[in-house]
């Protein structure tokens, strides 16, 4: 089992202060398109890979962002938490784990996940392609399929945290913290100016 970083205690000490609202669950992912352009979208939180510091998200492996982590794995994501006033923007690689994934224990992770989400969140990997010109039938986005198991479209999104800045911005001077990763499980933390 590998050791928990530390800005793990008040990452996990603000979803808790934060529970009570559920966008607090959300979070901000940056990655780069192949034109060089960042690309940015809101994805949500479904925990962290067990004994580790890797963040989960789940995705739908037509969405351009698949793309994009192919070509270029690194990725930022910026989280903010009303209630406690914190930000935390987390630098790291990204991976999406397929239905084509050779690791056994990722794939049965990517089951477990599917298998946490709710049937409404499940049928949306059912609907038509992502970004594509949308049909006048609502039955395209109504077809029954099985959802016991996960969808060829479902990836589960792993992110594995390099650098994690910490904002607090309660106080005034406000507080600040970079975690950064130096090697196998060992983080350097330097407090900043806010």
């Amino acid at each position: 089992m590998a050791e928990l970083a530390p800005w793990r205690s008040p990452l996990s000490r603000a979803l808790h202060r934060n529970r009570s609202l559920a966008y607090a669950r959300y979070a901000q992912l940056a990655t780069v398109q192949a034109n060089h352009r960042p690309a940015n979208r809101t994805v949500v939180f479904r925990g962290f890979l067990e004994d580790s510091n890797t963040l989960k998200f789940v995705t739908d492996r037509r969405s351009q962002k698949v793309e994009q982590i192919a070509e270029n794995p690194w990725g930022v994501l910026c989280w903010y938490f009303p209630k406690t006033r914190e930000q935390f923007r987390i630098s790291g690689k990204l991976r999406v784990i397929t239905a084509t994934e050779e690791d056994a224990d990722l794939l049965r992770l990517r089951e477990t996940t599917w298998l946490a989400l709710s049937e409404g969140a499940r049928s949306q990997f059912a609907w038509p392609h992502r970004g594509q010109p949308k049909s006048e039938s609502e039955a395209a986005f109504q077809k029954s399929v099985d959802l016991s198991t996960p969808l060829e479209e479902f990836c589960l999104l792993l992110l594995v945290p390099y650098e994690v800045d910490h904002l607090e911005l309660r106080e005034q001077p406000h507080h600040r913290c970079c975690y950064t990763l130096q090697s196998d499980d060992i983080w350097k933390q330097q407090a900043l100016n806010p």
